[in-house]
């Protein structure tokens, strides 16, 4: 049976943006999980975002974030735009700033929906536009000794 936009779990919800933070802690996956669970999602995408040991061929020892004053309400606005085109029950994006190492997470965002294939694509624009659009930078440090400071997260 084909699914029609007839009944109003196929739809957006009222206030899908359910958690949205920068933090200095440790994130949990867990926590990002919870937060869109929505009785009318048939798909739930979820994206995390580690630390790995390497970079442009060179090893990372480790690394860390900082971010502009506006940098959670630049992931507020994106998501916003996310909710705007697809048909979101709930969204949750958390980033970590700080000093991290590798294996941490770094970012973790989720999107619930009606459809997996909805789910994937909101999640997909939500981690993308986030990564080329918030302020936050990225400081690595290699196993040689340089180190590099990346632009948008």
């Amino acid at each position: 049976m084909a699914h029609t936009n007839d009944h109003p779990g196929e739809r957006a919800a009222q206030d899908p943006i359910k958690l949205i933070a920068v933090r200095e802690t440790p994130l949990s996956v867990d926590e990002v999980f919870r937060a869109v669970g929505d009785a009318a999602a048939g798909g739930i995408a979820l994206f995390v975002g580690t630390v790995r040991n390497h970079d442009g061929g060179a090893d990372v020892d480790a690394l860390g974030y900082s971010c502009h004053p506006s940098a959670e309400a630049e992931m507020r606005r994106i998501a916003e735009k996310v909710v705007a085109d697809h048909p979101v029950r709930a969204l949750a994006a958390v980033h970590r700033v700080g000093d991290l190492r590798v294996g941490d997470l770094a970012v973790v965002v989720a999107v619930a929906c009606p459809h997996r294939a909805e789910a994937f694509d909101a999640c997909r624009k939500l981690i993308d536009d986030l990564k080329h659009e918030v302020p936050i930078w990225k400081h690595q440090k290699f196993s040689d000794g340089t180190e590099e400071w990346v632009g948008a997260c």
